[in-house]
């Protein structure tokens, strides 16, 4: 046999394992492919071929696993079991930068699942290597490297934790200064998923001088960009009012109000998030919302859009109504009112209708005439059917029936007292009578009140 006959067979060979490897690959892209793959054993015949010596085959194998991990966490945990992660982290620090690529998906797709699968990544050291790919000169191993450890530390507090631990906020915030926009989105994606689980890892995320740099971005034409970054300042200003105070003198008012007024729906929901968390931290914080014109751009926002994107907008004013009365007032002024009986009446969903109703209540407890802003717009009856429908949810019905009482309670617009007389149930019937004794025998009150030394509120 001539010495080409011999070169032709390992040819062949090759050639073979390219076209398994990328046959596989494309296979994976189709979820009705996926358990013919894992009953045929598709996981140990790729893992032998992370180490071919063809850099191809290396990086398609790569690809491929990552494509089925991604799929379900069977996969992902078949990875782990396989003895997979320990391959890939190796190669991910001595590789090319399509292997690196190839190599973090794997991490990412392993580690979404569950915090098991999460650990299980950490526990082989992949953090540090991820790390250091961060400082790569290729955008594309920093995009990928980025999104597999935001995956990581969404999980929980620890894992977020051992994600910081391994240095990598400052390298996270010196993403989010690079052009690439794609590489800014994965960055500010992981800067958020560190920060929410507590304060002490926002502040770890503040202290590495990310909110100013989020900050400038708020304008940025890049919807997908908005959005995190939107995401990433509440989820900084969620967990206390000093943190609140920091996202605040970045400057972000009067310029986050425009993303209200965004196309992209996504982005109208994180910024009516980011006011609502800085919103219902302190009275001070929720005046310079309102002073910023704030309560009236959420009010529009909340007029252009339906469903979930409705509802931080709706707990954002419920929130400003809850710290004064004169606050609950700014929300009446700008019209609030109607618009969230709107949304009351209008929304299929309950934990919507909730979160109205709950704000309606807050607005409605201080005075006579906060309780009638609310009853003039045939609020009551609304809240009166949702509290007494079999079809509302516990949580629908109680915030319902508290609405009902802090209004009623301060309300004496007889017209929207008068239907209760004969639809209520007793325990709402009893604060109606009590108001009407209130206006029509205003003199029994004040004997109440010089007996008790203060006035009754029970009936």
């Amino acid at each position: 046999m001539s010495q080409r006959q011999v070169l032709q067979v390992f040819e062949q060979y090759q050639k073979a394992r390219t076209q398994f490897v990328q046959m596989v690959a494309e296979l994976a892209t189709r979820p009705q492919n996926i358990e013919t793959l894992q009953n045929a054993g598709v996981m140990s015949l790729l893992r032998p071929l992370l180490l071919d010596v063809v850099p191809t085959i290396q990086q398609t194998a790569a690809l491929a696993l990552g494509r089925l991990a991604n799929y379900n966490d069977d996969l992902a945990e078949a990875v782990v079991k396989g003895n997979i992660l320990p391959q890939l982290v190796y190669s991910l620090a001595e590789q090319n930068r399509f292997y690196k690529k190839a190599a973090a998906f794997v991490l990412r797709a392993v580690g979404k699942h569950s915090p098991q699968l999460a650990q299980a990544i950490v526990d082989c050291g992949a953090l540090d290597t991820l790390v250091i790919c961060l400082e790569d000169f290729d955008p594309g191993v920093k995009e990928a490297a980025a999104w597999a450890l935001g995956y990581i530390a969404r999980h929980n507090a620890e894992l977020s934790q051992a994600v910081v631990d391994a240095g990598a906020v400052p390298l996270l915030v010196l993403c989010i200064q690079e052009p690439e926009i794609a590489l800014k989105r994965i960055a500010a994606s992981a800067l958020s998923d560190i920060a929410k689980h507590s304060p002490e890892l926002a502040q770890t995320v503040v202290d590495a001088g990310a909110i100013a740099h989020l900050a400038q971005m708020i304008l940025n034409p890049d919807a997908k960009l908005k959005r995190q970054v939107l995401s990433a300042l509440s989820q900084i200003a969620k967990h206390s009012v000093d943190l609140a105070e920091m996202v605040v003198e970045a400057e972000i008012f009067p310029v986050v109000l425009t993303c209200l007024k965004d196309k992209d729906e996504y982005v109208k929901k994180n910024a009516s998030t980011l006011i609502r968390e800085i919103a219902k931290h302190t009275p001070e914080l929720s005046q310079l919302i309102v002073n910023a014109g704030g309560v009236a751009a959420v009010i529009d926002c909340i007029g252009s859009c339906k469903g979930n994107i409705r509802l931080p907008g709706i707990m954002m004013l419920g929130y400003v109504a809850a710290h004064s009365e004169n606050l609950a007032m700014a929300v009446i002024i700008s019209k609030g009112v109607p618009q969230l009986s709107v949304c009351l009446s209008e929304e299929p969903e309950d934990h919507i209708k909730a979160a109205a109703a709950w704000a309606l209540g807050q607005i409605g407890r201080y005075t006579p005439e906060h309780a009638r802003a609310v009853a003039v717009t045939n609020t009551l009856p609304v809240l009166l059917s949702l509290y007494m429908s079999t079809e509302s949810s516990e949580d629908l019905q109680v915030k319902s029936k508290k609405a009902i009482k802090n209004i009623l309670q301060k309300c004496t617009y007889l017209p929207a007292l008068e239907p209760f007389l004969y639809d209520a149930p007793p325990n709402i019937l009893k604060h109606v009578v009590g108001q009407f004794s209130k206006i029509l025998f205003p003199w029994i009150f004040r004997y109440t009140a010089a007996e008790s030394g203060q006035l009754s509120t029970t009936y």
